[in-house]
């Protein structure tokens, strides 16, 4: 069932998202940008978590959660600890949403405004765990780059 696959996916990467924040050795870095590097991995992050809690915690899971999409790029220096903490809240969600979503579900087309018009939930939600891995890379390569 593709929304077990998808589960297990997006809970992997979150998981790997976690390692990667706690891997810093100098907490600051993880809000350092250098050169054409624009993004640091703490918006980065800040970023996938808002994401994720937007399309599908508000949406399939009725978090009530509200997306404040220009301060996932503006806060700075949020505390490692709390972008931990919110990365395993949006793991739990994550788990507790896809319990709730059928197979059916995943066939009707995606209900919330998205660019991608037309497109399935299933649809939406692979590009939501595409770009999840594609920003996990970026901090990967942020933490190597810039934490030393």
């Amino acid at each position: 069932m593709i929304k077990d696959t998808l589960k297990k996916l997006i809970t992997r990467d979150l998981e790997k998202l976690k390692q990667e924040i706690e891997a810093y050795q100098n907490e600051e870095k993880i809000w350092y940008i250098e050169k054409n590097i624009l993004n640091s991995a703490g918006n980065l992050c800040l970023h996938l978590v808002g994401n994720l809690n937007a399309y599908i915690g508000a949406q399939y899971g009725t978090t009530g959660y509200v997306r404040n999409r220009p301060d996932e790029f503006a806060l700075k220096n949020v505390p490692r600890a709390e972008l931990v903490d919110q990365i395993e809240k949006t793991i739990i969600m994550i788990g507790k949403t896809f319990d709730m979503i059928t197979e059916d579900r995943l066939n009707e087309k995606y209900p919330g405004e998205i660019v991608l018009k037309d497109a399935s939930t299933e649809y939406f939600f692979i590009h939501l765990a595409m770009h999840l891995g594609y920003h996990l890379g970026q901090v990967n390569y942020h933490r190597r780059l810039l934490d030393n």
